[in-house]
């Protein structure tokens, strides 16, 4: 009777402790849950993240696009500034978009109700035309078609260097390059939002990685702009610096959107 009771308890404090160390790792998880965008320079796409994109094997010179209309009217009259200097150069110059409108497909979610889909695709939608504002865009119902796709997808987990533990985020951009059928050098993006996004959230996050997908491949370091590099409790509109930056990257040469005059060959980029 003794040695039943012993393994009874036994076995009731192994289940307490088993319980405990899931609901710590549980708590880490999704304490680590409020991270903001991710920028993955990887040559990722819709169907595959392991394909390689397509490169030239000498790209065109970078040369400046003139500038579209909405931006080359901009003024900012708070003279807020940029952060310009946070943006990143990539292989092929900066991310420009030189042919308008930019194509984008709002994928329509399946996993949820007929009223949660349309909440979820009008409140994505109202970021896009937001951005509308200072670069064309039209929203095409065509995903082949589309220049930047949206997904309502959890972004796979990360694991930093440092620490062994799946880190959730809120949302992913990736692009990728391809040469057009009239042999410009292009490129395509695709941006994933968490499911657990939703609300004044959901529109904060679509705002900002659009904002990437625009041209802004980096992040501000104010709190008060549409690219700070964290989620705020109190998510901020489109601010005059974020388009300041825009145009700046907008003034700045590039590959893209050039003809390419040599057989391109399929490489990976890092």
């Amino acid at each position: 009777m003794k040695n039943t009771i012993t393994k009874i308890v036994f076995w009731q404090r192994l289940i307490t402790s088993l319980a405990l160390a899931m609901s710590t790792a549980l708590l880490i998880i999704l304490t680590n849950f409020q991270s903001s965008a991710i920028l993955v320079t990887s040559p990722s796409s819709p169907s595959s993240s392991s394909s390689p994109s397509t490169l030239p094997t000498s790209p065109p010179s970078p040369k400046p696009h003139p500038l579209p209309p909405t931006l080359a009217q901009w003024q900012d009259s708070t003279n807020s500034g940029d952060y310009f200097s946070q943006v990143t150069q990539i292989q092929v110059g900066y991310l420009v978009w030189s042919q308008f409108p930019v194509r984008v497909y709002v994928e329509p979610p399946q996993a949820v109700n007929t009223k949660q889909a349309e909440e979820w695709v009008n409140t994505v939608l109202q970021a896009v035309q937001e951005w509308n504002v200072y670069l064309p865009l039209a929203v095409i119902k065509q995903p082949t078609d589309a220049d930047i796709t949206i997904v309502r997808k959890a972004p796979p987990l990360q694991t930093s260097p440092n620490n062994k533990i799946p880190r959730a985020r809120s949302a992913q951009t990736t692009y990728e390059f391809y040469v057009s059928k009239n042999n410009l050098l292009s490129h395509r993006f695709t941006i994933l939002l968490s499911p657990s996004q939703t609300g004044q959230y959901l529109l904060a996050a679509t705002r900002h990685e659009f904002g990437h997908a625009v041209g802004i491949w980096g992040h501000s370091p104010l709190p008060s702009d549409a690219l700070y590099f964290s989620q705020v409790r109190n998510p901020p509109p489109i601010s005059p610096r974020d388009v300041n930056t825009l145009k700046r990257v907008y003034e700045q040469p590039t590959s893209l959107g050039w003809s390419v005059q040599e057989k391109s060959v399929s490489i990976p980029l890092k």
